[in-house]
């Protein structure tokens, strides 16, 4: 495998009305007892940036902005206080998460500052992270690996007595497995672990993780909550919103293509063109799904090493008007996907353990919203995911 990073390779929310409110409102804090956050890929960039700013948020220093679970709806719903958060993971890479946070801090990720503020949190985390795999000349197989990397999980819970676990991956996208492979992609070692180990367990990358047939009884068995594949930061975000819009109006789209410029680890481990055709699935399910077909046209991923952890994405929409006027629509998305990701990370977390701790177990469409390829039964428009989100807040907050 190679090293983790974060999704996409970065060793890689809509705009609402609701006011924030901090992670004391009344009734958001009601899960007994500690909540651990493990991440596959704990020293990249979208890990770095949710354990630094869960820190930063918890002291007072910035608001929770883009966390979606830290609006209104979600008050009452008895999810973990960020203050019960405990972070820890795997990575196949050493460098300490204060030189990261500090690295993210000089390309503009994170504010100027931040990590020496939270420091000794950061210390802290790195006490928690254990080597990934398998790296080259491991000889363990994958139970032998699948066991390692549960032991771990169960170490940490344990030694901290936490009352659940979350696992997120947001490790480096890997290649689609090829037919006949008779060993498990790394992300679904780590799934398998996660499930083992009796944690819940979220996929914000493209990779396999639990969407193997290897895994199938595993998963069926286990009674844990599960959720999607892919997380949804930017481009698709946009096209999840707009190709409702055109299919609602009645305006045809001719052809729909994307071109995203991006640098870092992001951009390398997608240059890998299998590694890219995984990501890129995603990317055009929302316009299959929402249209009954895919419009004609591709998208496009150039690795450009000059933007680092920064990244633009350019839509072009070709689409017919009243009396076949044709007309088009073009989008342009800059930002970094690690500032967009971290707060998409953290509620999730927090909606996975509340429901585990709610008895909650198997696939989870209602958090589709935070997916390019969710689970299954819930619709590609976001205005849709959304609304079947704050039902599941309700269903939280009626089991609290």
């Amino acid at each position: 495998m190679t090293a983790h990073a974060d999704r996409d390779g970065r060793s890689d929310v809509p705009g609402r009305t609701d006011a924030p409110l901090t992670s004391e409102a009344p009734g958001t804090a009601r899960t007994a007892g500690r909540t651990g956050v493990w991440f596959i890929g704990a020293r990249g960039s979208v890990a770095t940036t949710a354990t630094a700013g869960c820190a930063a948020i918890a002291a007072g220093l910035h608001p929770p902005t883009g966390m979606v679970t830290e609006t209104a709806p979600f008050a009452g719903s008895g999810l973990p206080a960020l203050t019960d958060l405990v972070f820890g993971g795997h990575d196949t890479l050493d460098c300490p998460l204060s030189k990261r946070a500090e690295a993210l801090a000089d390309g503009g990720v994170l504010p100027h500052g931040l990590p020496p503020a939270v420091r000794a949190e950061l210390d802290a985390v790195d006490t928690e992270i254990r080597p990934g795999g398998p790296l080259p000349g491991d000889t363990r197989n994958d139970q032998e690996l699948i066991a390692a990397f549960a032991a771990d999980l169960t170490d940490f819970a344990h030694r901290h007595d936490l009352a659940r676990t979350v696992v997120i991956n947001v490790a480096s996208t890997e290649p689609a497995s090829r037919p006949g492979d008779p060993r498990l992609p790394p992300s679904s070692l780590y799934a398998a672990a996660a499930l083992r180990a009796g944690c819940s367990y979220a996929n914000f990358t493209p990779s396999t993780g639990l969407r193997t047939s290897a895994l199938t009884d595993t998963v069926a068995s286990s009674a844990l909550p599960h959720a999607g594949r892919d997380g949804k930061t930017g481009q698709t975000l946009l096209r999840s919103v707009l190709a409702p819009m055109f299919l609602q109006r009645a305006l045809p789209v001719r052809a729909w293509s994307g071109t995203n410029l991006l640098g870092g680890g992001d951009g390398a481990a997608l240059a890998d063109p299998a590694a890219a055709a995984a990501k890129n699935a995603g990317k055009e399910r929302v316009l299959a799904d929402t249209f009954g077909t895919a419009p004609e046209g591709e998208v496009h991923i150039d690795d450009v090493p000059a933007m680092g952890d920064w990244k633009t994405a350019w839509d072009h929409i070709a689409f017919d008007g009243f009396l076949g006027s044709r007309m088009i629509l073009q989008t342009i998305w800059q930002g970094c996907d690690s500032a967009l990701a971290a707060p998409l990370v953290l509620d999730l977390a927090r909606l996975l353990a509340r429901a585990h701790e709610a008895g909650i177990s198997g696939p989870l469409p209602e958090l589709g919203f935070y997916f390019k390829d969710p689970d299954g039964g819930t619709s590609a428009a976001l205005a849709e995911q959304y609304a079947t989100l704050l039902t599941f807040a309700g269903r939280l907050r009626d089991e609290a």
